[in-house]
């Protein structure tokens, strides 16, 4: 399958910024499940090109503005051919050793609850079928409803509160998972929905260590292993750590931040000519170019 995605994240500073940096995890890799085709990143109509491949295996980069900045319009936009591996992620390849992700964050820090949900699931199937059965366990314990949790949710509040959405469902998954002695990291990137319909965020979920399987992608939040309607960009030990955009800004006053994603299947003979056009768009007027 070929995904085309456009993603969007524009930053307004009233009044404007003195500096800014950030981190920009938006560059996916190529893995057994999925290849990039065509890919770029721009703030503000500028090419990024300081990505580099980090201790995890995936791209990233530093975008660093030292004066005066009223707005930043941050669009990752390309197409990646995915493949269905039922789960299975096989890479990329990391430089980090997989007992380094048993390690909790505030985040991700299991509460009493959670850790007897965890260690209340039957293990006499193995590891692949506790895992399914914590999966399983997160979903009906937190009903999926937006709106009630933030950015700043721990897991544990959000078990507690009994409702939240993708994130806290990835995220109450790898308390469960490290609960249980198993590596698991949370996953940032994209989703096709199963009806085809546009999805205007970024969406999250996890990967577990399982033996014998190397890292599988499980999705809580729609109660499946990861398939080729999943687009991997980035991860870390939690929602935070594997954010598509962090930074830092010297500023006085508010900061406004407008989102939007826009993913579609990409039909044989139609992406090129998709491409080509957002290409053009994107062309800065000559004598700009940098």
């Amino acid at each position: 399958m070929k995904l085309l995605v456009r993603h969007q994240t524009v930053y307004s500073y009233d009044p404007s910024a003195g500096r800014v940096v950030m981190r920009l995890k938006l560059m996916p890799v190529d893995t057994p499940a999925q290849t990039v085709l065509d890919w770029q990143v721009s703030v503000n109509d500028a090419p990024v090109t300081g990505f580099h491949r980090n201790s995890n295996g995936e791209m990233e980069a530093l975008w660093v503005r030292g004066d005066q900045l009223g707005q930043a319009v941050i669009v990752a936009e390309g197409l990646v051919e995915t493949r269905e591996t039922h789960g299975v992620v096989g890479g990329p390849i990391s430089r980090v050793n997989p007992l380094y992700f048993l390690r909790d964050t505030p985040l991700t820090r299991a509460s009493d609850a959670i850790a007897a949900m965890a260690l209340a699931l039957p293990d006499g199937n193995g590891p692949l079928a506790r895992l399914h059965a914590l999966a399983a366990a997160v979903t009906d314990a937190v009903t999926y409803r937006a709106g009630v949790t933030t950015s700043a949710t721990t897991a544990a509040q959000a078990f507690q509160l009994g409702a939240g959405v993708c994130q806290d469902h990835a995220q109450i998954f790898i308390a469960g998972a490290r609960v249980l002695g198993i590596p698991a990291r949370y996953v940032s990137g994209y989703l096709l929905t199963s009806e085809g319909n546009e999805l205007h965020e970024t969406h999250g979920w996890a990967e577990a260590l399982v033996p014998g399987l190397g890292w599988v992608g499980f999705d809580p939040s729609n109660r499946v292993c990861v398939t080729e309607r999943y687009l991997r960009v980035a991860s870390g030990l939690d929602a935070d750590d594997a954010a598509p955009i962090r930074g830092t800004i010297m500023v006085a006053g508010d900061i406004l931040i407008d989102a939007d994603v826009r993913i579609a299947q990409a039909d044989d003979g139609i992406e090129e000519r998709q491409l080509q056009r957002q290409q053009q768009q994107n062309s800065p007027p000559p004598g700009l170019q940098g």
